[in-house]
């Protein structure tokens, strides 16, 4: 996306005031274009599988906490389905496990409902370029909450998928295998292959794989 393009934004939040209220700042931006809305987490992913007239929102704008399924699950499925997709997760609350969860689950950024106009769109341009952007206490609340879930055992911050991914990594198979047996696109196994190196914390395939085999979940 060129810096002349205009950003295509879904808003997903369950308070109708809520949607509007950024919505109409947003429209106020020349960059920025609202081609999507939706209440719920479930109704989000509605619509984005169903597809919108001129293609997939470039970034998706969503509330953390909300009925049924939440942002952090919302997010989750999401990514699965459009790997490529910029989420940042816009909340009220501030919990050091709630902010790692919005990482792992493949959010750019988590920002605070209380950052000033000009904050929200730093984070949303940082967010279509890739880059994380978070205010200083959210940062504190992520590294918290990482060395928390470090001293319970990294394999617990692990999801299921991440485990089958890690499993066959250590068996030696390629992104393309991996990609065929968990019946996944390429782009997720790499997403996914990235979490793993992030939360165990290693730098390549031999490391993860040498990491699998020690906690005793790989075949010898």
């Amino acid at each position: 996306m060129t810096e002349t393009q205009t950003c295509r934004i879904m808003i997903v939040d369950d308070h109708d005031m809520v949607r509007m209220g950024l919505k109409t700042y947003l429209m106020l931006e020349p960059k920025f274009e609202v081609v999507a809305e939706a209440g719920s987490g479930e109704e989000a992913l509605r619509l984005l599988e169903k597809g919108l007239p001129d293609g997939p929102p470039d970034l998706v704008l969503m509330d953390l906490m909300m009925p049924g399924m939440d942002g952090v699950e919302t997010t989750r499925r999401v990514i699965e389905a459009f790997p490529e997709m910029r989420i940042v997760l816009l909340t009220s609350f501030l919990e050091d496990e709630k902010v790692v969860a919005a990482v792992e689950a493949g959010a750019v950024s988590y920002v605070l409902k209380t950052v000033s106009s000009e904050e929200l769109v730093y984070a949303l341009n940082g967010a279509l370029r890739g880059m994380p952007v978070m205010t200083s206490d959210v940062s504190q609340a992520l590294t918290r909450g990482l060395r928390q879930r470090s001293a319970q055992g990294v394999d617990e911050g692990l999801t299921e998928r991440e485990k089958e991914v890690l499993l066959l990594i250590a068996e030696g198979r390629a992104n393309k295998e991996i990609a065929e047996e968990l019946h996944i696109s390429i782009k997720t196994v790499k997403t996914h292959v990235s979490n793993l190196l992030m939360k165990c914390e290693m730098e390549d395939r031999t490391q993860l794989a040498v990491y699998a085999h020690r906690k005793g979940w790989a075949k010898s």
